[in-house]
């Protein structure tokens, strides 16, 4: 028997709601893998051009001193 993705919607909807938020987490879980995936490697790309540029001093530096303080608000 084939189930119809309307069907489907209908017996979906009447669960309780934890059965509902299971079930939505494990048809999300595959999309998610692959975001994640291409995220991380957009993030890899970047992190490995920012340390190229570090590298051929093309950029300068902040000391992390620096950068927590003015993250945290100290006043020195």
């Amino acid at each position: 028997m084939v189930i119809t993705l309307e069907q489907l919607k209908d017996a979906a909807i009447d669960l309780p709601e934890a059965e509902r938020a299971e079930l939505a987490q494990f048809l999300a879980s595959p999309l998610n893998k692959q975001e994640s995936a291409a995220i991380r490697a957009e993030w890899t790309a970047e992190a490995k051009l920012r340390m190229a540029n570090v590298k051929a001093e093309t950029v300068v530096g902040i000391p992390a001193d620096e950068v927590l303080d003015n993250l945290l608000g100290a006043d020195d």
